[in-house]
């Protein structure tokens, strides 16, 4: 389920195939052309009768029902860069991750099977659209990223303002609380952290992807 305009107008052209529509008249009339040319379920409601649907507090648009699509093993090609989530168990979290990747270029996550749902309606609502282009994959880290250059993310670790990125590899982001799993030690290949200057304990998992994501664009 996708709530909202801009989610909704980004899912319609995308690879998804989508069953329900469920809008206002607004809405429709918004989007004539684009609509005319869907075949699916249409529906106009009042807002009243949205908002009383929608996951959303506030939904004066549209609300779409979307099939999952279908899974595919985890691949990386050589030279791309995918971000791995270790228990990252915040929608809001996961859904801006999912933003920051798309941001950054980066079309694949890996998941742990303990992270939240990648198609709960909070992370499809924080991706903004986002999660259109970038595909998660759900498994044991373990395998995953078995055989893989691993960049995991501490408090001690090399500045990642200083690091030289190499060709391809995966950024292991820990849970929000405890970091990365120990048992995923031994799979990282370099560790790193970003420096603090100020007196905060520690950074919100999503800040810290976005500044590694950042200083990996910028030091390729």
């Amino acid at each position: 389920m996708v709530d909202g305009a801009k989610s909704v107008l980004e899912l319609l052209t995308s690879e998804y195939e989508v069953t329900h529509l469920i809008g206002t008249r607004a809405f429709f009339e918004n989007n004539d052309d684009l609509l005319a040319k869907l075949n699916m379920h249409q529906e106009i409601v009042t807002e009243k009768q949205l908002s009383t649907i929608s996951a959303l507090k506030t939904n004066d648009s549209v609300l779409a029902v979307a099939r999952y699509l279908p899974g595919e093993p985890f691949k990386l090609e050589t030279g791309e860069y995918c971000i791995a989530l270790d228990r990252v168990r915040d929608p809001g979290n996961l859904g801006t991750i999912v933003r920051i990747a798309d941001w950054y270029g980066i079309t694949k996550l890996v998941c742990s099977g303990d992270c939240t749902d990648f198609y709960n309606p909070k992370v499809i609502h924080a991706s903004m659209g986002s999660f259109t282009r970038v595909v998660a994959y759900y498994g044991h880290l373990k395998s995953l990223l078995a055989g893989q250059t691993v960049y995991g993310t501490a408090l001690q670790g090399e500045n990642v303002h200083h690091l030289v990125f190499g060709n391809g590899g995966i950024i292991l982001v820990g849970n929000e609380a405890d970091g990365v799993s120990e048992d995923l030690n031994s799979l990282v290949s370099t560790w790193i952290s970003i420096p603090r200057f100020g007196a905060a304990e520690s950074l919100n998992a999503a800040i810290a992807t976005a500044v590694i994501c950042d200083n990996l664009q910028r030091m390729r």
